[in-house]
């Protein structure tokens, strides 16, 4: 069976209930088709770079999925009808990733310092010790 990662964004309307009801909906599709989920992840409801269906925001959800292609094929089927769904991408990996995905890991910033050790630059926005003179 082929490995895929695939994405879908489901409309700010729906809750969160609903989008979990959706992804075992499909989950379950996909468990009949003979494939399996082997990780699902709700990464919750984010801002869109650019509106889809009137639609600012969106929720946004991740399965990992070992399936063969015809249930893949059936499921997409599905989700180009289902009106909750906004867009749904499914990408063929050579490799599923264990562990949680980029989305859900901790933005570390550790190693950035704080803003007190950062070296001191004369205390204005222009870098030398003394102001500029106002000009109106």
């Amino acid at each position: 069976m082929a490995l895929y990662e695939h994405i879908f964004l489901a409309r700010q309307d729906v809750s969160a209930q609903q989008v979990e009801e959706l992804t075992n909906q499909l989950t379950e599709m996909l468990v009949n088709g003979g494939g399996k989920v082997t990780k699902n992840e709700y990464w919750g409801v984010k801002t869109l770079a650019y509106r889809i269906r009137k639609n600012r925001k969106a929720h946004y959800s991740l399965l990992n999925i070992d399936a063969p292609h015809s249930a893949v094929a059936e499921m997409e089927r599905l989700m180009r009808i289902n009106e909750d769904i906004l867009r749904f991408m499914t990408i063929r990996v050579d490799k599923l990733e264990d562990g949680p995905s980029a989305m859900l890991q901790k933005r570390d910033r550790d190693d950035r310092g704080e803003r007190g050790d950062r070296p001191d630059r004369g205390g204005d926005r222009f870098g030398g010790g003394e102001r500029r003179p106002r000009r109106f």
